[in-house]
């Protein structure tokens, strides 16, 4: 039986012969390569043009020693393809925010080869370049984050009006809620018919929730995804999800059957993974400001972040959140080079 590569092991919770690493956003504006492609194209262009966004996907994965890619896209990418018009100002602007059940029952059910099939295609592109120890990453926004930009109409630091949307009209959100589930089923099954190895949520506004609001809103359609992909995880690719400001849900989320929970740097590894159980892996979470620190100072925090994982097999190294585009890249280098010398020894 061939080995697997060190990131799907890891997901799989069996040991490696090093921590794999890999970094959310790293293909992105801290990267020069990127930029000069960006530079020539808008936003929404690159994610809809399979050579581009195969090509940003790709850059990382040859500059640094990274154990996983991940698809160029945008959480909002399946979104578009349900008939919801956006764009990106830079973040994603809904300029009919949805906030009627009308509204909700007139977004298309989601058919990825047809509604996004450039998603597709850049899938199946980058699998076809990458190493064979590098495995593809899939990903989509979880619902309830999905949730907030569609019926908030904009980025926020608080997202007030879809919060107070769940209290002052509970029919629209949950049926809301389901049709996002539904969607994102549908897309993450057809992300991993085109090649992706392990798929990733996003959970980026869950941690606006207590834990009694969380339980009751956001839970329940990621428990709807879970069940719709069981039999993909059945053979063998892992679900990730990543619980931004988690720390408080985190006695709800133990109980979500996934393989990998990403962690942000507010949450201690090590209590963490006591609280969620020998049945599931953790990713991260070294605070992307660490990056900037003298190399000694970020080799130190690196270490840090490995002890506080343990010894138990089942950690994937990543930041806390996504590598800020300021970023010098020889420190990501320092990063992958270090996680890997430090964790063998």
């Amino acid at each position: 039986m061939t080995a697997l590569p060190p990131f799907l092991a890891a997901a799989l919770r069996q040991k490696t012969a090093h921590t794999p690493v890999w970094i959310m956003r790293q293909a992105g504006r801290y990267l020069p390569e990127y930029r000069e492609v960006r530079s020539k194209v808008d936003f929404a262009s690159l994610t809809h043009r399979p050579d581009l966004a195969a090509e940003v996907t790709l850059q990382p994965i040859r500059r640094f020693g990274l154990d996983a890619a991940i698809i160029f896209s945008d959480i909002m990418t399946p979104i578009e393809g349900m008939g919801v018009g956006l764009e990106y100002a830079p973040g994603p602007v809904i300029h009919n925010p949805i906030r009627t059940l009308t509204q909700v029952e007139a977004m298309r059910p989601l058919v990825p080869e047809q509604d996004v099939p450039y998603v597709m295609e850049s899938l199946r592109l980058v699998r076809r370049e990458l190493p064979a120890h590098v495995p593809l990453i899939g990903f989509c926004g979880a619902p309830f984050t999905l949730f907030c930009y569609l019926v908030g109409g904009k980025p926020s630091k608080e997202f007030s009006v879809p919060r107070a949307f769940v209290h002052g009209e509970p029919i629209v959100t949950a049926r809301l809620l389901d049709r996002l589930a539904d969607a994102m089923i549908a897309y993450l099954r057809a992300q991993a018919e085109a090649g992706a190895q392990a798929l990733m949520i996003f959970e980026s506004w869950g941690g606006l929730l207590g834990p009694a609001d969380f339980r009751a809103v956001a839970l329940p359609p990621m428990q709807r995804i879970v069940a719709g992909l069981q039999d993909i995880r059945a053979r063998g690719v892992p679900l990730i999800y990543f619980a931004n400001q988690g720390m408080a849900n985190l006695e709800a989320v133990k109980d979500l059957p996934v393989d990998v929970v990403g962690l942000d740097w507010r949450v201690p590894l090590g209590p963490a993974r006591k609280l969620l159980g020998p049945d599931k892996a953790v990713q991260g979470n070294l605070d992307p400001a660490v990056l900037f620190a003298p190399k000694d100072t970020l080799c130190r925090r690196i270490d840090d972040v490995l002890r506080d994982a343990g010894p138990a097999p089942g950690h994937i190294f990543n930041l806390g959140h996504g590598i800020w585009p300021e970023t010098d890249p020889d420190a990501v280098a320092r990063l992958v080079d270090h996680v890997h010398e430090s964790s063998v020894r």
